[in-house]
């Protein structure tokens, strides 16, 4: 018995050591770069610029409502006015009905280019909902160190400032030697099938392979992570899927008062209980492992044990994330009951149910994978199982060890010297996804400081953007440039 306790006493020496080890060389991963070259941008000008694009209200057509043509002509018009260098220097071509490809040539062939991402398209304003704002969402206005309107955020703002970017470096005689792409779609907010869809064939027709893609995605966020009291810039690597799962009961009908053991609704509601209580495993990989893995060097010395040796506590680690919606999506392929229909009166049995389950795909797994899953949690012959139209299978997770994550890196680091920087998972779909097959190093990242309840303003209501916030994003981006593409 002594010899085991001394064993065991022994092993328990040699594992502290080990953990203490591991943490104590679980150091920042942070880049500390040459200071960024000067770029001297009007912010006044640049918000005002942006308020007029804000004015155009440029909704993607959805669900048989038509987009309004003639705003988003208007805002190629706008664009091709208010930044007359680029669109003398930079070839533009129309996609599609709404969208647009910027090309600036490069002085250097060999290079393969590089693409920058926004959209054009914003979502609708509820309607009855207008009086609630504190400015109009389609008025543009700027007020109060904010410009405000729908489309503030998501993502003329990304657009316009990528523009201003270029017309300053434009304007002091900077040339880059790797060509950069400029893809702007007009559908993004549903789909992107004519517009980001149709960039990316045309772009794989004449056989471009791109350097990098950056979109829109992660953005600086305070006190998000626990422990890291610096501002995290989330540069998200990978980008999850999108299925919904169509699930469908017949019945016989007839009367109430003659019920059959189980009606339509009621086998369904078995099945849909089921799915929901069978959620799809959850892991630690991709761009949610390596979040902890560089912030966690910036975390107090116990939590940094805690993330230095995820090879033996990553249970725990996913067993707590696990009990947040908001952690819960970075870690498992989320289940999502988004629609339930059956019956047309209370006193007749239903002869049809249908329910819908919104599933958000983890890298790694797949649409075939989810199906799978469902039939066989479901495990009923009387429910007809089908996806809907709509889908898209989860990203590539791209690696943080390339010279195109470096640059932007990078250029994070000098403008906003700060930060964190770090890759996570993006939740949200965005236009990214359609370029996956052009690139190895796909980020989307769009560089604005935002608090938590700024979040609620994306496709919410009071959407906005502040003044001084804008132009530092026509910094970061111009800085990108030069480090990129020159």
């Amino acid at each position: 018995m002594k010899r085991l306790l001394l064993s065991m006493a022994l092993a328990a020496s040699v594992l502290v050591l080990v953990l203490v080890a591991r943490t104590l060389s679980f150091t920042s991963r942070q880049v500390a770069p040459a200071a960024m070259e000067p770029l001297t941008v009007d912010a006044d000008a640049a918000a005002a610029r942006l308020a007029g694009a804000l004015r155009l209200k440029t909704v993607a057509a959805s669900e048989g409502v038509p987009a309004e043509d003639a705003a988003f002509a208007g805002l190629h018009a706008y664009l091709a006015e208010h930044f007359p260098r680029a669109h003398a220097a930079l070839k533009r071509e129309p996609v599609g009905p709404h969208s647009l490809l910027y090309t600036w040539p490069g002085t250097d062939a060999s290079l393969s280019p590089m693409l920058l991402v926004g959209h054009l398209d914003v979502v609708p304003v509820a309607p009855g909902t207008e009086d609630a704002w504190a400015h109009p969402p389609f008025a543009g206005v700027v007020a109060d160190g904010f410009v405000w309107g729908r489309g503030a955020l998501d993502d003329k703002s990304s657009v316009l400032a990528q523009l201003e970017a270029v017309e300053a470096l434009l304007a002091l005689g900077e040339k880059p030697r790797r060509t950069v792409m400029f893809a702007f779609g007009g559908d993004e907010e549903v789909g992107g099938l004519k517009g980001a869809v149709a960039i990316a064939a045309l772009l794989k027709e004449r056989g471009v392979r791109l350097e990098s893609v950056l979109d829109e995605g992660g953005v600086i966020m305070s006190g998000t992570v626990p422990g890291v009291s610096a501002p995290v810039a989330l540069v998200g690597t990978s980008e999850k899927g999108f299925t919904s799962v169509e699930l469908k009961v017949k019945g016989e009908g007839g009367h109430s008062s003659m019920p059959p053991p189980r009606s339509a609704v009621g086998v369904l509601a078995r099945a849909v209980a089921r799915v929901e209580d069978s959620p799809m495993p959850a892991r630690l990989e991709g761009g949610s492992r390596e979040l902890f893995l560089r912030v966690g060097p910036e975390m107090p010395f116990g939590m940094r044990l805690l993330f230095a040796n995820l090879w033996l506590t990553e249970p725990l680690v996913v067993r707590q994330l696990t009990q947040k919606p908001t952690t819960n999506a970075a870690v498992r392929t989320t289940t999502a009951v988004t629609m339930f229909q059956g019956g047309v009166r209370d006193n007749v049995l239903p002869t049809s149910a249908r329910a819908v389950v919104n599933f958000r795909i983890l890298p790694g797994d797949s649409v075939d994978g989810v199906l799978q899953h469902v039939r066989s949690v479901v495990d009923d012959s009387r429910v007809e199982l089908g996806t809907l139209a709509f889908q898209s299978e989860p990203s590539p997770v791209s690696r943080t060890d390339t010279q195109a994550f470096g640059h932007l890196e990078r250029t994070l680091r000098q403008v906003f010297p700060e930060v964190v920087v770090s890759s996570y998972l993006n939740v949200a779909a965005t236009d990214s996804r359609h370029y996956v097959g052009l690139s190895d190093n796909v980020f989307r990242f769009f560089p604005v400081h935002l608090r938590a309840e700024d979040l609620a303003r994306v496709h919410g209501k009071d959407e906005r953007i502040a003044v001084t916030a804008h132009a530092q994003a026509v910094r970061f981006y111009a800085q990108y440039l030069r480090n990129a593409a020159r």
